[in-house]
């Protein structure tokens, strides 16, 4: 018992942990899912978007911590394949953008600013094979209408 019960604890807890980044990500997916709904309707503006994607992360985290990106994804037009990296691409203007104009919306967020107990056993790493936080993100590509 005195060895079961500490063990258990810590797998709960990782458990719970787990469910929490998950939790995260789908309400990250949501969020960009949406903020790009409302972009591709022609009547929002870049900025009115963004604002949209933190008030839908509001209900779950603090949405000051996530990055947001709003970027032209027209490259992917002539490049399906894409490689593409998406801080390289060209920002947007979802107010003056032409119609059937590609776009992505992608949030990110440090899993550290966000978890639920100090992540020690979640990490990552930099293209420098240097550890950093775990990054959750999600993206959502529409067309302008």
């Amino acid at each position: 018992m005195a060895v079961t019960l500490p063990v258990f604890a810590v797998f709960l807890a990782g458990l719970l942990e787990l469910n929490h980044a998950y939790m995260a990500v789908t309400t990250l997916q949501a969020a960009t899912r949406q903020a790009a709904r409302m972009g591709a309707t022609g009547e929002m503006t870049t900025d009115e978007v963004e604002t949209a994607t933190r008030d839908i992360l509001g209900s779950t985290f603090q949405p000051a911590y996530v990055e947001i990106l709003i970027k032209d994804a027209s490259a992917f037009d002539s490049n399906p394949e894409g490689g593409f990296d998406i801080d390289a691409l060209p920002a947007i203007d979802l107010a003056t953008a032409e119609p059937r104009t590609l776009f992505v919306v992608r949030a990110e967020v440090d899993y550290s600013d966000i978890s639920m107990v100090a992540p020690f056993f979640v990490k990552g790493t930099d293209e420098n094979g240097n550890d950093t936080a775990a990054r959750l993100s999600a993206q959502s590509v529409m067309r302008h209408e």
